[in-house]
């Protein structure tokens, strides 16, 4: 009796104050979401910019109703081979109680879910920096699908759910440098291989059209990503939280500056772009690894991938693969330098006693760390390719060629971002305005 009672007092019950945590911190991650819209809004054309929006906001259309459905019930249901979940209770989210706890956590069933769920929307949504311009958005609806379906929900098991076989062989990923970054990296490496290069590329200027947006975006991404990174402690009790948020931070910013003074030094200026761009490169490698390392080896994770995703963007050129907005070059490269030094600075003091190479710890989880990185990479690559390849031969993913030449925005959307004529912005526009009277129209005549 008096060890039922023990355990009893030993079990978890619902923490309000990390329960109201981690629903702030989904709403930051939400947020995230239409933050990249912007992010990639701004490095596209005009043509292209509401198109680029709505790639990212449709993911949350999506996303949100196959989660409900069976997504959730696939990632984190019941093991089945270490390869997927399954529970019959997490269909619908149906047989799930108001207060029921997610095991051995003090919040509710309910507030987890919606906290992966948000990781969910975004994942896909990053692909979509990588196929700018060119994409049907019919087709790339499917694709969020099917590719949430095939591989997101898996993956997520894999690295994250209770028996997933990167879960239970020790791979370290405190956020989703594997399951998010790696696998979109690798995807839209897969997609872009299948579908080819944008009309024009390595002929004409493709330049950001507005720079402004990319920094808005890119603030909104770091400002969400501290609910993406402190909130996947899913509590707040023992300070590592506290310590990935520490972490988020200088990582942020030594990758920022380390991308600038490679940038200054290679091009002889610091961009704006380039500010962005490697921000964002240092909130890709901290996430997998900063519950495990210090805010020294934050700096030096952060710096590392600042400096080597610099480098790699410029790798499409050399190679010939259109990465329209850079998407492996940062979050395929940066996932992968997160995740694997890992295997270098994890102090042993963190998430978990386990160390990496510089703390003693040997060699043993730098292996694990390449075996989780080998596997999601090349699957999601495999089967991103043949989804879009099935997708290609069956409906088409590309828009013809003078559809893209004139603007994936009025094709596919009957809009246009910017309303320069002053007669509104497409379809949305059902009015049609007066003839000016013959003075009016005279006058503006000579004020041309």
């Amino acid at each position: 009796m008096a060890s039922a009672i023990t355990l009893a007092a030993d079990a978890p019950t619902l923490s309000a104050a990390n329960t109201g945590f981690m629903l702030i911190c989904s709403a930051l991650v939400m947020l995230m979401t239409p933050g990249l819209a912007f992010f990639y809004g701004g490095m596209v054309r005009v043509k292209s910019t509401l198109n680029m929006l709505m790639m990212s906001f449709i993911s949350l259309g999506i996303v949100t109703i196959l989660w409900v459905l069976y997504g959730f019930s696939l990632a984190f249901g019941t093991d089945s081979g270490g390869i997927i979940g399954w529970s019959s209770d997490y269909v619908g989210l149906s047989g799930i109680g108001l207060t029921q706890l997610w095991d051995g956590y003090t919040i509710p069933i309910y507030v987890f879910a919606v906290f992966q769920l948000m990781f969910a929307i975004i994942t896909p949504a990053l692909i979509s920096g990588a196929l700018a311009d060119r994409v049907k958005f019919t087709a790339w609806a499917l694709f969020v699908a099917l590719w949430a379906t095939v591989v997101y929900f898996p993956v997520a098991h894999w690295v994250w759910g209770a028996g997933g076989w990167a879960f239970e062989l020790g791979v370290i990923d405190f956020a989703g440098g594997t399951a998010v970054h790696i696998n979109a990296g690798a995807a839209a490496l897969g997609v872009i291989l299948v579908i080819g290069k944008r009309v024009g590329f390595k002929k004409d200027p493709m330049r950001p059209h507005s720079l402004p947006l990319v920094m808005l975006g890119a603030g909104l991404l770091w400002f969400g990503w501290f609910g993406f990174n402190a909130g996947s402690w899913l509590g707040n009790d023992d300070g590592v939280g506290a310590l990935m948020f520490v972490n988020t931070q200088v990582a942020t910013a030594a990758a920022m500056l380390a991308w600038l003074i490679y940038e200054k030094i290679r091009h002889g200026a610091f961009t704006t772009l380039g500010a962005a761009s490697g921000a964002v490169a240092g909130l890709v490698a901290i996430t997998p690894s900063g519950g495990s390392c210090s805010p020294l080896g934050a700096i030096a994770i952060g710096a590392i991938a600042g400096l080597l995703c610099a480098m790699a963007v410029g790798l499409k050129y050399k190679f010939g693969y259109d990465d329209s907005l850079d998407v492996v070059g940062v979050h395929l490269v940066g996932g992968v330098v997160g995740s694997i030094l890992i295997g270098f600075f994890a102090t042993g003091g963190g998430q978990s006693d386990v160390a990496g190479l510089f703390y003693g710890g040997g060699l043993a989880q730098l292996w694990k760390q390449l075996a989780g990185v080998g596997v999601v990479l090349a699957y999601s690559l495999i089967a991103s390719a043949i989804l879009a390849f099935l997708i290609d031969k069956t409906i088409g993913m590309r828009v013809s060629e003078d559809e893209e030449v004139a603007g994936i925005d009025q094709v596919e959307h009957a809009e246009t971002a910017y309303d320069f004529s002053g007669a509104g912005g497409g379809a949305a526009s059902r009015t049609v305005a007066p003839a000016p009277a013959q003075g009016v129209a005279e006058s503006k005549k000579v004020d041309a």
